[in-house]
């Protein structure tokens, strides 16, 4: 993957150094006052380490403790930044509660404007910046397999057969958006589009990895996952009725499709197996998956919001 383009001084002194001298003492001090964006696009290239290659950057730096130490502070603060937006409901239970809870969320959604309104370049344009998630899909949640007790563990891993699918590589649900992605003439490899992607859906992914990366926040982890899971099913039957509408290939239409009966299942064990197996195990991890699960949705709305403003759906809405 090559290495995307700065969006300001700590991620422009970050690429240049993981081009050249491998000296990043002089990082550091720019992750103090940095702008979010600029510190977002630093924390994603700085997560990707732990993914896959990053063209010219030696394998060995991923454990590099001066990269460490920069991508611990830009964790922290993007902590920090999720947690500033939380507060849990109250008197609620999540694996009783939580789908209920999800109901009565009211955020913007892309699925129903990709349903009845979006152009097919307003399409594409979602398609390029959601590949960012959409080729690595369930990799964030992989880290948290080793980490949970043998109910959760078993449940977890029952959901990622099917997300890696099943043992036919051809239906592993990140190559599925990767021959969507062909089929529409984009290019499918990993992080091509990075330059392309707004704050929110760098936050977004960031937010992701942040939960997988890290034991003590595996609770986040899979409150995400179960948020997530509950918010699938629906929105993919009305991306793929926009798809058709707009004539896009069946390549991407699949993969929507594959997933509209698949996570109506997935929702249900999400939550009461997985995140219940965890509670039965650590209740004192219920907050923390209620802070993902929020999460999940928080950011959700913001990427949504960001879309729709920048297509101008939002300000005709408030006009008219």
């Amino acid at each position: 993957m090559d290495l995307p383009t700065p969006r300001g001084p700590l991620s422009e002194a970050l690429v240049a150094a993981l081009r050249t001298d491998r000296e990043f003492l002089g990082v550091l001090p720019l992750t103090t006052g940095h702008d979010t964006e600029d510190g977002a696009l630093a924390l994603w290239v700085l997560h990707q380490l732990h993914y896959r290659d990053l063209a010219g950057v030696p394998d060995d730096l991923e454990w590099d403790p001066q990269l460490i130490r920069i991508r611990t502070v830009l964790e922290h603060a993007l902590e920090s930044r999720l947690r500033a937006r939380f507060s849990a409901p109250s008197g609620r239970t999540f694996t009783d509660d939580l789908l209920t809870w999800v109901d009565e969320q009211d955020g913007h959604s892309l699925a129903t404007y990709v349903h009845r309104d979006a152009t097919r370049e307003q399409v594409l344009e979602l398609v390029r910046v959601r590949s960012l998630y959409h080729l690595m899909e369930s990799d964030p949640t992989a880290w948290v397999v080793p980490r949970l007790g043998v109910r959760a563990k078993a449940a977890l891993m029952e959901l990622q057969y099917d997300e890696y699918g099943a043992g036919d590589p051809n239906r592993l649900h990140h190559h599925l958006w990767a021959r969507g992605m062909a089929a529409c003439d984009l290019d499918p490899s990993y992080g091509v589009y990075a330059d392309n992607a707004p704050f929110e859906v760098l936050e977004q992914n960031n937010a992701m990895t942040l939960f997988g990366l890290h034991r003590r926040l595996r609770g986040a982890a899979l409150g995400h996952l179960a948020a997530f899971e509950a918010t699938s099913s629906l929105p993919s039957r009305r991306m793929a009725q926009g798809l058709q509408r707009l004539g896009l290939p069946a390549e991407l239409v699949d993969y929507y499709t594959e997933h509209v009966a698949a996570d109506a299942v997935h929702e249900q064990l999400a939550v009461r197996t997985i995140v219940g197996g965890l509670l039965a195990d650590e209740p004192g991890l219920e907050e923390q998956a209620w802070f993902g699960a929020f999460t999940c949705l928080d950011l959700e709305d913001r990427v949504a919001r960001r879309m729709l403003t920048d297509w101008g759906v939002l300000e005709r809405e408030r006009v008219a």
